[in-house]
């Protein structure tokens, strides 16, 4: 009996200290949906997120190095429902992002990693099966032994399910030492056209594969060549699709492989410099071609290295499937029976700014795996972030959010063209164009060609196929119009043709109503604003040599310079602790000092010129901005996700694509804030930032205070700054400015703001006539939106229609004069 008693005792206590340790576990410290204990590190330039999936009861994640044919300090990692990280030992590293669920074996195949339905983790070693591990796909002859892999050098195989033994059909590209550099320029190789292979699935007869990317210098610095190509295979030949950049290339069945492989269809998404494309492969009458709108453009790019590996996936229940997409920095709504002749329901969520790899429904949550800091910073170089240095050390981490997060985050303000300044011929229709999902709807159509042409557009209302013309425009030769859909021109999708041959360009601008105001979130509570006269300050930088750390050079800021009180560390469990390193302390001040001089705030507006000496112009807000700023208080420009710039300026964040995605020329405003923002920084898949108020609020769950009480910090997600509130701000390319007779002004951002107030003032004593032009793309033509003449002394007030839209402004004057435009963003 007494045996028995202490039996029963020793199984409780094993159960209270079982359930204490869950308890614990799920009382981690979180920021935002960000656990700062998960964050996954390796020792290679990048460490992105390659694939998300829940299974044998937990979840497993894989993450990647940049280009590492041969294998890693990357890890498989087990995450337990109790938000324990288990670091799998079987770790072979690499760059994968490859993933399936083989039904009949009962197995998850992860990288190189094939795991049963207990865990047990069995690897195929890469000297078996060399390549950056892209895609999986189901087996065209034998589904039940085998399956596909796919690299991104073109390598393929099949791997039997039972044994792992590898069967080469075509060897990986990679040469045995891999690139020499993360930097060089994508490898060419032999089998098809295009480099950095993406996305790989099966069905119908043939295994799809893609790839996003092309090999060559060129391909490093320009994003409007030719690049990348969507093939197919039928176990024999190669058949090149398309030559454009696709990722994503899957079906309703997921990772799992469709499961009606004959007749299901196949959807493939990409892109070029005009829009999203998305590709629908049927059984009888193969592909057919789509258009949607670019939220974002710093996933552009021809070498292909911005994107990481955009997704559709089923994030619902099997009463209830959902199938999210991620593409172009939008979230959308993707219907799970989408064909050619069955294509309505795509639709837009909101906007995002975390770079993702993989996301996957899990315990009742969205997990999104993604790519955050990467040492290398890659071709990301500009002048406005100084000679700033990267991150010591590459990590990534998981954000746990609920399912409403899709839709709740930027605005789904999107663009996209049909045609730019490409010739058309006659009665030849352009790929269906999304016409469905936004409130204020409009296009820009500019006859580049010599003489009048009717440009006729059609409907497909249901998304059925079939087409009813709607509106036919007369544009004359030179003459650009810009035409306001209204709520009742209805359609899935819209398509343009012409009448005779020409010259032209056809775009897409889509906006919703911005629902957020100007007043900001609490969750930013205790954030100097930009009247505070002093602040707690620090410059950031995540350490490196495994220190996974954030070191922090404290102090003080005034109005006019920065006074250090100390060194700091912000460790993995956010304890903010005051250290002794001179050396680290060292290193941060010299090489993350903030710049002077690398933007300008005049009189006007904020003037930026751009690495290649393109003029840029944003919008300003209070004039203590402008002093700060020259006083090198506020940090301008720094990469907080992967391969993309934060730009904060005058008392706006904006997305800064890569110079190599054309740079300031596809900025996106997030918000507008009165804060003091001395520093900000990516650490843990965190955004940090400092330039803190002295009396903090209390009990605030985005603070962390230092033991001593001398320094604090601001811990959240990047994409919490769409919760500042909306992009406001005033100014223009003239104030009061000596203007040359058609010269044109310089470009001026009027895009993602509403309520635009235009005030247009000829301050000479001569009769002048204005043209206001504008740029909705930011690499097409300008076109002349309407033509003023002023009176000397007159002015032009205007507030532009909600059906407005464009990425740029500019204006031209006919005579030499002096000159005002001045716009108001409320």
């Amino acid at each position: 009996m007494t045996q028995f008693s202490n039996y029963c005792s020793l199984l409780l206590l094993f159960v209270i200290i079982s359930c204490s340790g869950v308890e614990k576990a799920n009382k981690r410290k979180s920021f935002s949906g960000v656990y700062p204990h998960l964050a996954m590190y390796n020792n290679e330039g990048e460490c992105g997120t390659g694939a998300v999936v829940p299974w044998a009861d937990q979840l497993w994640v894989i993450t990647y190095g940049p280009h590492l044919p041969h294998g890693s300090s990357d890890k498989l990692y087990e995450i337990t429902s109790g938000l324990k990280q288990i670091i799998r030992t079987e770790s072979i590293g690499g760059t994968p992002a490859n993933r399936m669920i083989h039904r009949e074996s009962n197995q998850l195949f992860i990288g190189p990693y094939a795991i049963d339905q207990q865990g047990d983790v069995r690897v195929i070693p890469y000297t078996e099966m060399q390549g950056r591990h892209t895609g999986n796909a189901r087996h065209l002859t034998d589904p039940e032994n085998k399956i596909y892999y796919g690299t991104m050098e073109e390598g393929f195989y099949d791997v039997d399910v039972n044994d792992l033994s590898v069967t080469t059909y075509y060897k990986d590209g990679n040469s045995k030492q891999g690139k020499i550099e993360d930097t060089d320029s994508n490898e060419k190789t032999a089998l098809l056209p295009g480099a950095h292979g993406k996305g790989l699935y099966s069905g119908q007869g043939v295994m799809v594969f893609s790839n996003n990317g092309e090999s060559g210098n060129k391909a490093l610095k320009q994003f409007d060549i030719e690049a990348g190509v969507l093939a197919e295979w039928d176990g024999r030949d190669w058949k090149v699709v398309r030559r454009n950049q696709f990722v994503e290339v899957t079906g309703p069945g997921g990772i799992y492989g469709n499961e009606n492989p004959e007749d299901d269809p196949i959807w493939a998404t990409g892109w070029d410099h005009k829009s999203v494309i998305l590709g629908v492969r049927n059984a009888a009458t193969g592909w057919d071609f789509y258009r949607l709108p670019k939220a974002s453009h710093s996933y552009d790019g021809a070498h292909g290295w911005n994107t990481e590996w955009p997704r559709i996936r089923d994030i619902g229940t099997a009463e209830q499937p959902d199938y999210l997409m991620t593409m172009h920095g939008l979230f959308w709504r993707f219907p799970a029976n989408f064909t050619h002749g069955n294509s309505a329901g795509i639709r837009p969520r909101s906007a995002y700014l975390k770079v993702i790899g993989d996301f996957a429904r899990w315990n009742n949550q969205l997990v999104f795996g993604c790519d955050d800091s990467a040492q290398k910073e890659f071709l990301n170089k500009r002048k406005q972030k100084g000679n700033i240095e990267g991150p010591g050390q590459s990590n990534s981490n998981l954000w746990f959010t609920d399912f409403r997060l899709p839709d709740r985050l930027g605005p789904a303000t999107a663009e996209g063209a049909v045609w730019i300044s490409e010739h058309i011929d006659p009665e030849v229709a352009s790929e269906p164009f999304l016409f469905s999902g936004w409130k204020h709807r409009s296009a820009w159509i500019h006859n580049e060609g010599v003489a009048p042409v009717y440009f006729k557009f059609e409907v497909d209302v249901e998304g059925t196929n079939e087409w009813r013309e709607f509106k036919t425009l007369e544009v004359k030769n030179g003459q650009a119009i810009n035409l306001i859909f209204n709520e009742k021109e209805l359609g899935e999708w819209v398509r343009v043709s012409v009448d005779k041959p020409t010259q032209a360009t056809v775009h897409f601008y889509y906006a919703d109503e911005d629902r957020r105001g100007e007043s900001t979130s609490e969750l930013f509570d205790g954030m100097a604003t930009v009247d505070t006269p002093e602040t707690s300050a620090g410059l950031l930088w995540g350490l490196g040599d495994n220190r996974r750390a954030l070191g922090i050079l404290a102090g003080k800021a005034d109005n006019n310079h920065f006074e250090e009180i100390g060194y700091y560390e912000l460790d993995g469990e956010m304890n903010l602790v005051k250290k002794e390193d001179p050396q680290t302390a060292a290193f941060i001040r010299e090489k993350f000092a903030i710049p002077k001089e690398v933007i300008t705030l005049d009189e006007a507006s904020v003037l930026v010129v751009d690495d290649q000496g393109r003029r840029w112009r944003l919008p300003k807000s209070k004039q203590a901005y402008s002093d700060l700023t020259n006083n090198g208080l506020l940090r301008i420009c720094r990469e907080v996700a992967t391969e993309r710039d934060l730009l904060n300026c005058a008392g706006t964040f904006y997305e800064l694509p890569a110079e190599n995605a054309d740079g300031f020329a596809k900025i996106r405003p997030i918000s507008s804030h009165n804060f003091r923002i001395f520093d900000y920084a990516s650490y843990r898949g965190m955004l940090i930032m400092s330039g803190l108020q002295e009396d903090l609020p209390a009990n605030s769950e985005h603070i962390i205070s230092s033991e001593d009480g001398k320094v604090s910090v601001w811990a959240g997600v990047i994409d919490d700054l769409w919760k500042m509130g909306k992009p406001t701000g005033e100014g223009g390319p003239w104030k009061s400015t000596q203007v040359e007779s058609g010269i044109p002004s310089d470009p001026y951002l009027i895009g993602f703001y509403d309520q635009r107030i235009l005030k247009l003032t000829n301050e000479s004593n001569l009769t002048v006539r204005f043209k206001i032009q504008a740029e909705p793309i930011g690499h097409g033509p300008w076109m002349t939106y309407r033509e003023v003449e002023l009176e000397g002394g007159e002015t032009f007030n205007y507030e532009f229609p909600a059906g407005f839209q464009s990425r740029w402004i500019r204006f031209i004057a006919d005579k030499n004069c002096q000159a005002t435009a001045w716009l108001k963003y409320k």
